[in-house]
């Protein structure tokens, strides 16, 4: 064989995996057609935070009035964000080629084909391999509609030339109510479109209310439980037609509907590798797909698609197969984070996930900042307990700082932190976190 591994894939499993197994000594290769980092560096997780945070420093103008500063704020510079996010990204690229370099793993800047499974058509060069991780991601996907064409979708949106004036979002998972606070914050028009009654489907019910409620709060006009049935152009502009009737006149209609896995072309039928109704490859938890040589990793598996799993995945895959130290990885208790403004972090079970009789706790109070500042904006904290063990089961967050907060309190639910460890905790303060280790009351 050519390899003992190859990797479809420079995404963060891909590039993971190949390098832990290349620095255990295996000989690998690795193959990207688009862009080394994948969907988080290049057009997902990094650029859209420092597009949150360009939004933030908006408000943030505004909020210093309270403290004694006198700031003008002018019209936001798009073209200067873009290419400053440009700048960053290219830096980002060049930073995972030379983790491959340097730990050995030979890397093919094109695209790789399954002939068989153990033969890959890499660029047109015929290589073989003892084993074939598969980490192709996934891509954004829009709906099917009348004039479907005149909508761009996540991909697109890092590379506009310019900021629309009047935009509608049309979701409300984690890109569609972050890219609404963006456009909203930057100064936009920005309609929000769901079919759901509340935005985040899947996040505990209290966040999902405060979230509505807090993008209305920033400019975001919301149409829940609407579709949109289609689009017509109108000159430079935008005809969205929604299911009630509506019709919103825009400059960008934005479909953040999805993603699906990334499979397609990839001749998996020459291996023999299944795929479900998605696309999406079925794996074990060794991460095996029905073809014991090959293996899949992170989002092309659709199982739980955050960045750090996919990572964590390659890292356990390469070890297991060439460290000697055989390891899956736990999806239970993975945290998460939505960016939204303010931003929404959350660990373990929903209130409706949790068993009978939890107990639930649930703090909501006004930032100390805004207290000051005078806008209109509030922290909700809320922390779901077992009646029998006492076990901390679920944590959950929208306020400034959720995320960092968040972190910490993640590794203590897997831990298997009780109630009473949080209670005998000592705070800091001032700080929103301190309210966590603080909440005596039970609130149901």
């Amino acid at each position: 064989m050519d390899f003992d591994l190859f990797v479809i894939g420079g995404g963060s499993a891909g590039v993971r995996c190949a390098r832990i197994a290349a620095g255990h000594g295996a000989r690998v290769g690795v193959a990207e057609s688009r862009f080394w980092g994948g969907t988080c560096v290049n057009v997902g997780c990094v650029p859209k935070k420092f597009m949150v945070m360009a939004a933030e420093y908006g408000a943030a103008v505004s909020d210093a009035r309270g403290f004694g500063w006198t700031i003008t704020r002018e019209a936001h510079d798009w073209a200067t964000l873009i290419a400053a996010k440009d700048k960053e990204i290219a830096r980002l690229n060049t930073i995972y080629r030379q983790l491959l370099n340097k730990s050995g793993a030979k890397i093919f800047d094109t695209k790789a084909v399954f002939i068989d499974s153990h033969t890959l058509d890499v660029g047109g060069q015929r290589l073989t391999a003892e084993k074939i991780v598969i980490a192709t991601g996934g891509y954004p996907t829009g709906l099917d509609i009348p004039g479907a064409e005149h909508a761009v979708i996540s991909d697109d949106i890092f590379v506009l030339k310019t900021m629309p004036q009047r935009v509608a979002v049309v979701g409300s998972g984690y890109i569609a109510v972050e890219f609404a606070g963006i456009f909203a914050g930057l100064g936009a028009q920005t309609h929000l479109v769901y079919r759901q009654p509340l935005p985040l489907r899947g996040f505990d019910e209290d966040l999902r209310g405060m979230l509505a409620e807090e993008l209305a709060g920033n400019n975001v006009t919301l149409h829940p439980g609407t579709t949109p049935a289609a689009i017509t152009a109108d000159g430079e502009g935008k005809q969205l037609s929604l299911s009630n009737g509506e019709v919103l006149g825009v400059d960008l209609v934005f479909f953040a509907t999805g993603r699906a896995p990334n499979t397609k072309g990839l001749n998996l039928e020459a291996a023999g590798v299944r795929t479900g109704a998605k696309g999406e490859i079925p794996v074990g938890p060794d991460f095996a797909t029905n073809i014991a040589n090959i293996y899949a990793l992170g989002d092309v598996t659709d199982r739980l698609n955050l960045t750090p799993v996919a990572t964590a995945e390659g890292h356990a895959l390469a070890d297991s197969l060439f460290g000697g130290h055989p390891r899956g990885v736990s999806l239970d208790n993975v945290p998460t984070a939505v960016f939204s403004i303010p931003p929404i972090a959350t660990v373990g079970v929903t209130e409706a996930q949790a068993p009978a009789g939890s107990k639930i706790f649930v703090s909501k109070f006004t930032p100390m900042r805004h207290t000051i500042s005078g806008r209109s904006r509030k922290t909700l904290m809320k922390l779901i307990v077992d009646a029998n063990t006492d076990k901390v089961l679920g944590a959950h967050m929208l306020g400034e700082d959720a995320p960092e907060i968040m972190q910490g309190l993640a590794v203590a639910i897997t831990a298997g932190a009780t109630k009473a460890d949080f209670d005998r905790t000592i705070g800091i303060h001032p700080t929103a976190a301190e309210e966590f280790v603080t909440m005596r009351t039970q609130t149901r």
